[in-house]
């Protein structure tokens, strides 16, 4: 065990109390969930403190409305368990409760300390937190928190912010910083780096100078942090409604190559532009749908971000003479194995992921037989829609995209008359209109059980054919 590091970056800190009293803060209790209040009133009541704390706190400051309220509290678990008996204890990286609540869960974290005086539970390992239960102050836990936004505490004894690390400050100038040395918290955990640039992308914040130089220097640090945990991470940064501008200062920061490094490749190669119009619709209509309350997956944005890596390699694949089919399926699978080095998607996205993937090179196959099978196929619209979405990369893409248009409107007794004439499908009615990302159509991550073929029954007393007959 080795608290070299997390000593270094926090134990030459100290706390700066700042009130900010009911009157000169805009948080109200009506904009607190009715469970979080519920949890404050009655740990304060046991003669504990407690207080709101973290980005919801933030949040409200700014006017926002959180999804989440966290509280903190000199408490142990143990004893916020004994308070609560709808409360269950989870993790052991950081021991915590969660009080339930029907659908809400308020989370009750005891104030940590950065000091262990051999009472507690904590494990670094390369300078990594692998495990953290040790419990101190309200100073010692504001101090140990990443970012000084994040370090507010809201009392529910009289109502004001305290703020022990200048963070009330920063929400005013809308400045992102970290307490302590930027490169030792980073090396502490790598994916504060992530943590900074998503957020300050949510919010419209600026990096703070000393907060960004480490990037450049430290990002490759992120190809050694648990590729479950960036999975989670970058679902926070390019599906919580903020996507395209999460991409846009992720790409910016230089820290892209570091999560997603075939994607990076696949933009700085030539064609490189009309990937990236592919990635910002993509993104976009995502953000759209997020904000009308729509349902997305996962497995079409990550389509959508590796997509370039898939075609640059099918197309080499291809022209070294592989079977078409055969060189999509065996790029599919060699694209996932890559980035699950970096981000673990799970496998119930992965193989969507691949079925939209190889059904692209379907869409050219405007024959009959083909036409009406790749209709009838479970994953034709999320298909469909990647194929919209590719309407940058050439006319004919364009072309390809507005002829199945018109075959989807077009009725199966005259599309297939058409066909058999060679004809483009005609139809009177309005062109579909892609609805944004069409993840709606893809949430169901699971793979179709094959249809079951059904054998054509022998006629009573016929016998088996014979060569002759």
């Amino acid at each position: 065990m080795n608290d070299s590091v997390s000593n270094a970056a926090l134990g030459a800190l100290t706390a700066q109390l700042r009130i900010i009293p009911r009157e000169q803060h805009s948080i109200s209790r009506k904009d607190i969930s009715a469970g979080a209040l519920r949890v404050l009133y009655r740990l304060n009541e046991a003669g504990h403190a407690a207080y709101l704390v973290g980005g919801a706190v933030r949040d409200l400051l700014l006017g926002g409305h959180p999804k989440d309220f966290d509280i903190a509290t000199d408490a142990t678990p143990e004893e916020v368990k004994r308070l609560f008996r709808n409360c269950r204890l989870i993790g052991r990286r950081f021991r915590l409760a969660h009080v339930v609540f029907g659908n809400e869960i308020v989370e009750v974290a005891t104030f940590r300390g950065h000091t262990d005086d051999g009472s507690g539970d904590r494990h670094v390992i390369d300078g990594r937190i692998v495990r953290d239960n040790v419990y101190g102050s309200i100073e010692e836990d504001a101090i140990r928190r990443d970012f000084t936004m994040n370090a507010l505490y809201y009392s529910i004894a009289d109502f004001s912010v305290r703020d022990y690390v200048g963070g009330y400050e920063d929400i005013q100038r809308r400045e992102l910083r970290l307490i302590g040395d930027p490169v030792l918290r980073y090396r502490e955990d790598p994916v504060r780096m992530l943590r900074a640039v998503r957020l300050a992308a949510k919010l419209d914040f600026r990096i703070a100078p000393e907060a960004r130089a480490p990037f450049e220097e430290l990002g490759e640090l992120l190809l050694h942090a648990p590729p479950a945990r960036l999975f989670d991470e970058t679902l926070k940064m390019f599906l919580a409604g903020n996507g395209l501008k999460s991409f846009r200062a992720l790409e910016a920061s230089g820290l892209l190559v570091d999560v997603f490094p075939l994607t990076a490749r696949a933009l700085a190669f030539r064609g490189g532009e009309s990937f990236r119009v592919l990635i910002e619709a993509g993104l976009a209509s995502t953000d759209v749908r997020i904000a009308e309350d729509k349902p997305v997956t996962p497995a079409f944005l990550f389509a959508v971000l590796l997509w370039g890596a898939v075609r640059a390699q099918a197309e080499r694949e291809i022209a070294k003479g592989v079977e078409p089919t055969l060189a999509w399926q065996r790029v599919s699978h060699h694209v996932m194995d890559e980035q699950a080095k970096q981000v673990a998607i799970p496998r119930r996205f992965g193989i969507v992921m691949q079925e939209i993937w190889t059904l692209q090179p379907r869409f050219e196959q405007r024959v009959k037989k083909r036409v009406f099978r790749l209709l009838a196929h479970p994953r034709f619209r999320a298909a469909y829609d990647f194929l919209m979405l590719r309407a940058a990369e050439s006319p004919a893409v364009v072309e390809l995209g507005s002829w199945w248009t018109q075959a989807q409107a077009t009725p199966h007794e005259v599309l297939a008359q058409q066909l058999a004439g060679n004809a483009a499908p005609a139809t009177a009615a309005a062109p579909h209109a892609l609805e944004p990302a069409a993840a709606a159509d893809v949430a169901s991550a699971e793979v179709p059980a094959a249809a079951k073929r059904r054998r054509r029954r022998r006629r009573p007393g016929a016998g088996p054919q014979t060569a002759s007959e």
